[in-house]
């Protein structure tokens, strides 16, 4: 099948899409998106690496991982950037494209839009002088003299408007860092909630614990998360609308502490289980 018959194909252009938005994508992930067989979903990968729209690659655990290359974002019309692969960062990558899978499938609340941390930083990247960044302010400047910024994992964007943050911290930040980002997304009142993924319980308390000192718990939820980043039993129950995740709410809320207190005597025990085949 040639690069522009591939191209045209309203399947694979899907599949471009999805993988412009990430880093990598596994063939279980492209599979979830496109209701295929894993074999049907790395046939397709595969067809689209003959024609040098995306690459494979060995990634972890023996899997191969897929990148779109600039010839497939061009082939798209998009205007991100070819991706870097970072085996160091291979498990939250591959953790956080399930999530988006999850979210787009209304797991934290009805989603208009669900964007990723590439699709925020290109957004900032154009944007005119002057107008504010998609990513929170930290305060103060970087190493290099920038303002200090920092991105979620996902933003998931609700019909009315409103903006939940997501995270999935698999490693802690140390207090000083962590505080700095929460008081961050306190002081956004763009953002209507912050939900951190953990698979310790040690980082969760030292979230929940932070977000208490700072005066902002009514707006963070910690939530343990399963995470089995390399085969395809993942994403089925939390992508299957499991209830139980929070959804963006508005700040101010009479109802919001309330509901969080009510929510987590239900769920504090009950895992988000994150990948392929909810």
């Amino acid at each position: 099948m040639g690069t522009k018959r591939l191209a045209r194909n309203p399947r694979d252009r899907e599949l471009l899409g999805f993988a412009a938005e990430h880093r990598f994508v596994l063939a279980e992930q492209a599979a979830e998106l496109l209701s295929l067989t894993a074999a049907s979903a790395d046939a397709r990968l595969r067809a689209l690496a003959r024609a040098s729209l995306m690459t494979r690659e060995q990634g972890l655990p023996r899997l191969p991982v897929h990148r779109i290359t600039r010839h497939g974002l061009d082939a798209i019309g998009s205007d991100l950037s070819p991706p870097r692969l970072d085996l160091r960062c291979y498990e939250h990558d591959v953790g956080v494209t399930w999530l988006w899978l999850a979210a787009r499938r209304g797991a934290f609340g009805t989603a208009q839009a669900v964007v990723g941390e590439r699709r925020l930083r290109s957004r900032d990247a154009g944007r005119d002088p002057g107008e504010p960044p998609l990513a929170v302010r930290l305060g103060g400047l970087g190493p290099a003299g920038r303002e200090r910024l920092h991105y979620p994992d996902l933003l998931i964007v609700s019909p009315d408007g409103r903006r939940l943050a997501l995270e999935l911290e698999l490693t802690s930040k140390g207090r000083r860092r962590r505080e700095r980002i929460l008081a961050g997304y306190g002081a956004d009142a763009r953002i209507d909630g912050v939900i951190y993924l953990v698979r310790d319980v040690r980082i969760g308390r030292s979230i929940a614990d932070s977000a208490g000192r700072l005066g902002i718990s009514p707006w963070v939820w910690v939530r343990p998360v399963v995470l089995d980043t390399g085969l395809s039993e993942q994403a089925a129950e939390i992508g299957g609308g499991r209830a139980g995740a929070p959804s963006a709410r508005a700040r101010g809320a009479p109802s919001a502490r309330a509901s969080r207190a009510a929510a987590e005597d239900r769920r504090a025990q009950e895992p988000v289980t994150s990948g392929a085949g909810r």
